[in-house]
């Protein structure tokens, strides 16, 4: 084919004819870009925080046997009252009719006692015993009451402990550890599983004393979980009333809402609390790359070319803009896609 092509250009040529011009390349398309502007933004005050569960309980038995049924594992979802674990009830199942057995015996010596007592009460009337006679079958009957109320209550013990057996969620949950095998021997105090509440959620910070007084003026704040991207507003601001004399630092404690999805206890998280409002020059947080100590941009000129250029940051923002101390000047277009943007420029 190559081959036909070069003869019919020559041809065309002994013809004296010139081969067709080639059609122009398309131009790339432009680059998405957005304007750097002055915005009146939140000033803050940031912290390192730690997420951590308002509900988090390890369930542990409390008699002993041997484990025959585990039904959740590390990660599952338990609702409120769902068994988790099953240990042996049989030694359970035996005190219990043991005491039940006891309580019938002192059921029919109270029955006894009390018949003991309705009779000699007609016979000292006719004078066929001594007052001493009726007193003692008095003191019978109440003997025989209270170990019947002492039966009734072992009963009650025994049949408690064979609940232990079974041993339900305290509230609905995830799994955080299982602490047990199957076959296992549980013993009273032995832990069996921890689990948190996945909508009970707080942050919990520690900021400087000077810091604290702002915080509780304004009440407001917003937390961003870095590893996943997210920022959430929090829902009320407990400063505890106490500061360490180490660090001289005042915890305190952000409630998160129960509608936030995909954040654990331990995840890192920072703590952003509102002390004023103020304009800063704002470029957009998708347009900013790092590139190891260098903080960059690409700046797109009016003919569409993009341009790396150095920035300093600030502490001012949002989830969707961040304030730029240096580099920029307001009305000026970065680029959104920085990966884009260097393909067009070699990687420069």
């Amino acid at each position: 084919m190559r081959a036909a092509s070069w003869l019919a250009a020559l041809a065309l040529a002994a013809c004296g004819e010139a081969p067709p011009p080639r059609a122009p390349a398309a131009p790339p398309p432009p680059l998405a870009s957005a304007a750097v502007e002055m915005r009146e933004v939140d000033l803050t005050v940031s912290a390192e925080a730690l997420v951590e569960a308002v509900r988090q309980s390890t369930v542990s038995a409390q008699i002993a046997g041997r484990i025959v049924e585990i039904r959740f594992d590390v990660g599952d979802y338990v609702k409120k009252g769902e068994v988790i674990v099953r240990i042996d009830e049989r030694a359970a199942t035996q005190a219990m009719a043991a005491s039940e057995a006891q309580v019938r015996e002192a059921e029919a010596a109270a029955r006894n006692a009390r018949a003991q007592y309705e009779r000699s009460k007609q016979l000292l009337a006719q004078k066929f015993i001594s007052p001493a006679g009726l007193d003692k079958a008095e003191a019978d009957f109440k003997q025989a009451q209270a170990r019947l109320t002492a039966m009734l209550a072992g009963a009650g013990q025994a049949a408690t402990e064979r609940s232990f057996a079974t041993i339900v969620a305290p509230y609905s949950g995830v799994v955080l550890a299982r602490h047990v095998e199957l076959g296992e021997l549980a013993v009273p105090g032995k832990p069996l599983m921890t689990g948190f509440d996945p909508a009970t959620l707080r942050v919990v910070a520690n900021v400087p004393q000077t810091q604290v007084p702002a915080i509780q003026a304004s009440g407001q704040a917003r937390v961003e979980v870095p590893s996943l991207g997210k920022w959430v507003d929090v829902k009320q601001i407990t400063v505890v009333p106490a500061a360490d004399p180490r660090t001289h630092t005042t915890r305190v404690r952000l409630e998160l809402p129960e509608d936030v999805r995909g954040v654990t206890p331990g995840v890192f998280a920072r703590a952003h609390f509102v002390t004023g409002r103020a304009p800063r020059l704002l470029v957009p947080r998708a347009a900013v790359i790092h590139r190891s100590e260098v903080t960059a941009v690409y700046v797109v000129d009016p003919g569409g070319f993009p341009r790396l250029r150095q920035i300093r940051l600030g502490t001012a923002g949002d989830e969707r803009a961040i304030e730029v101390l240096a580099g920029l000047k307001p009305g000026e277009r970065v680029a959104l896609d920085p990966v884009k943007a260097g393909f067009r420029t070699g990687g420069s």
